[in-house]
């Protein structure tokens, strides 16, 4: 294998500039998020985790699928032709969430086209966790710091150079064109080359299957109330939440233009499941909170295999009222037999 320089990674990115559009970890008005670059002297590595997820490259906040102009009846469909883009210092966590996306988006019974287009044009590059935040649970959801799923290609911090890890047979096509690796096979993550051979320690607060075996038998508990007198409903969890993929759909008219925007949603807003008729099944902040973990721990794992969660902990830091996923996930896993 082959180890690429710290400060090579300018001269790499600004190398694929040339044939992809690249999205890496940027300062935007004080806030670190990823966004498309103009040359590699922008991407930011030396970072914890982004404040919002990279989630926006396969799924805009708003995008138009559809447009008719006039008295033409015709109408255009915007589906992204899939443009090839590289994905760049994702943490492993962000590029997990990809693996979750993909079971919901693309490999389902339902195949979302707009997303399934750009995530099969998009390479995903990820930087494994040399120093976790405090607020970080990817290992209690199946993940962890050194986790290649969802990424092409890892790339392991071994402080001034970083080892190259193939994870999938797109990354090791692109290895081989780019010069990544003198060989497209080598080592797990972390076998003997982070910290010594110690990866990075993330203490899992409660187990995935206990917690999915309490959810079961919980859906009339009245802990359900007690979370949600804190809760705002403001959806910023949903908002920031790089495996949350719920959105609306918005016909609008302006100038003679008619357009069909899909736009981002959250289970935590009140108007959420608001029928027609006036009736709401979740009429309340109880029931909207239940729904958001549920989801996310029970029904999830049960429909797609894993929860729809990847413990990045951006809903753990970004909370306005510090609702901590982990305190709620440990107030049920830890009850292993009461009500």
């Amino acid at each position: 294998m082959r180890t690429i320089a710290r400060n090579e990674i300018g001269r790499l990115l600004d190398g694929l500039l040339a044939g992809y559009a690249v999205y890496a970890p940027v300062r935007r008005k004080g806030i670190l998020v990823f966004d498309r670059i103009r040359s590699g002297d922008e991407a930011i590595l030396d970072y914890a985790n982004t404040r919002t997820s990279p989630k926006h490259v396969l799924m805009p906040q708003m995008e138009t699928l559809l447009s008719s102009c006039g008295e033409d009846p015709g109408v255009s469909e915007h589906t992204d032709c899939g443009k090839p883009a590289v994905l760049f210092g994702a943490r492993p966590c962000d590029a997990r969430a990809f693996l979750f996306l993909d079971k919901v988006l693309r490999d389902g019974q339902s195949r979302d086209v707009y997303y399934a287009n750009r995530r099969d044009s998009l390479l995903v590059i990820s930087i494994g966790c040399t120093q976790p935040r405090e607020t970080c649970f990817c290992t209690t959801t199946g993940g962890g710091p050194l986790s290649a799923e969802g990424s092409d290609i890892l790339l392991e911090d071994l402080g001034s150079v970083y080892l190259a890890h193939v994870a999938s047979s797109r990354g090791a096509e692109f290895a081989a064109a780019h010069g990544l690796l003198d060989t497209c096979e080598g080592e797990p993550p972390g076998s003997g080359t982070v910290n010594g051979g110690l990866q990075p320690a993330i203490e899992p607060p409660v187990d995935l299957g206990l917690l999915k075996a309490a959810l079961d038998r919980s859906f009339d508990d009245p802990l359900w109330l007690t979370l949600a007198e804190k809760c705002l409903g403001c959806g910023i969890c949903s908002y920031l939440c790089p495996a949350c993929h719920c959105f609306d759909i918005v016909d609008e008219e302006a100038a003679g233009v008619r357009v069909r925007n899909r736009v981002w949603d959250s289970c935590q807003f009140s108007c959420f499941t608001a029928q027609a008729s006036g009736f709401n099944p979740r009429p309340t902040g109880r029931e909207r909170y239940r729904q958001r973990i549920m989801h996310k721990f029970n029904y999830c794992i049960d429909n797609h295999g894993m929860a729809g969660c990847v413990g990045c902990g951006r809903c753990v830091s970004e909370c306005p009222v510090n609702l901590d996923m982990r305190q709620v996930l440990a107030a049920f896993g830890g009850r292993r037999g009461g009500n």
